[in-house]
């Protein structure tokens, strides 16, 4: 193999790839880029067996062949090359790079030993809003659970309902459900599929690039987002996601609404002397307004007030203010809504006079 090309468009391609390239030495050519000059094209490829991502640029080639190096090492190299054309031949699994007056030689594996990138139906993909896409990954995100114990939950619930496509995630401790137009996302989701947060986390980098429009499909198995000649491939995650309606409290009968900005400024504030061990932040609302305080026998105290809307009784509980700051941050309206029960029930958490952003927040005890 031997070819040249820019290296702002191999760069591109490389860093691309990095949050998939697999870190553990489970197997060493999971570590590898694959990478195959021909027809003018200089084509890479990436994965950790879940996911797949594939890309392409243009380059001269003088002869045609493919080889898989270290993708971090490669990354590296080429960032530090000055600008202009680089070169790259072979000899056996052996790449040498040159850049200017530098040159490395890096050794590989056999392009043939690396993974198959799946088969892709094109009729399947639809072109979809990122903008939506977007949006609905931003306020669940946070929500998703890291505990590698619970892999059900390990990503984002993706289900349709007639025009609306619902977007769930949930930790254990807190529940995110926004919905969305589901046009071009339909595919197969009506009975819900998990994407794995690994997996949503390069589409979400696709999405913010906005190049070009974006191509998406749903099969059984896996789902596959295109943006020109870039594919990213993830494979769903195999499992039950939890009945999340069951969660979704129907009889808080205690309503409170407070200016967002506000009250995430106030929890920030109230928040500041909390600790790994000590989390918890006492909402206390009364006629017309929400004291909220932290107290440590080895750190301090700390108290702040609100003014809000609220005509209900007395009501003290103890929430994590990480699950509520986290909410408030990503969302961008005026007023929430707090819809509360008694100290031991979930409280309800959305914009006021919206419908399609609900988040739950389980209590902690006082």
């Amino acid at each position: 193999m031997k070819f040249h090309a820019d290296k702002s468009s191999l760069l591109k391609l490389l860093q691309r790839i990095q949050g998939v390239v697999e870190k553990r030495n489970t197997k060493p050519i999971l570590a590898n880029v694959y990478i195959e000059a021909a027809d003018g094209r200089i084509v890479t490829m990436a994965t950790d067996l879940e996911i797949f991502i594939k890309d392409a640029c243009e380059g001269a080639v003088m002869e045609e062949g493919a080889v898989t190096v270290n993708a971090k090492k490669l990354f590296d190299i080429v960032k530090e090359l000055p600008e202009g054309d680089i070169d790259f031949s072979t000899d056996g699994e052996r790449l040498t790079v040159k850049g200017s007056k530098a040159i490395f030689h890096l050794p590989g594996i056999a392009a043939s030993e690396f993974p198959a990138f799946p088969a892709i139906d094109e009729s399947t993909l639809r072109r979809v809003d990122p903008e939506t896409l977007d949006t609905m990954i931003i306020h669940t995100a946070f929500a998703v659970s890291t505990d590698e114990t619970r892999y059900n939950i390990n990503g984002f619930l993706m289900e349709r309902e007639d025009s609306r496509i619902r977007f769930v995630t949930t930790d254990g401790h807190r529940l995110a459900v926004v919905e969305g137009e589901a046009e071009g996302m339909e595919g197969d989701a009506s009975e819900g599929v998990i994407l794995p947060r690994k997996g949503v986390a390069e589409l979400k980098r696709l999405l913010e690039e906005k190049e070009e429009p974006l191509l998406f499909g749903l099969s059984e198995k896996s789902a596959v987002a295109r943006q020109g000649d870039t594919y990213v491939y993830i494979r769903l995650i195999d499992g039950d996601f939890p009945d999340y309606r069951q969660v979704i409290p129907r009889d808080n009968d205690k309503k409170a609404v407070a200016e967002r900005s506000e009250l995430l400024a106030a929890l920030r504030r109230v928040s500041i002397l909390s600790t790994d061990k000590i989390k918890g932040v006492r909402f206390n609302f009364s006629k017309q307004k929400l004291t909220l305080s932290f107290a440590s026998p080895d750190v301090g105290d700390a108290t702040e007030e609100l003014d809000i809307r609220y005509d209900d009784e007395e009501l003290e509980a103890a929430f994590n203010a990480r699950y509520f700051i986290d909410v408030l941050e990503v969302l961008d309206d005026e007023e929430v809504m707090l819809e509360l029960k008694d100290n031991a029930s979930p409280v309800k958490l959305l914009p006021v006079g919206r419908d399609d952003y609900t988040y739950i927040v389980m209590p902690m005890r006082l």
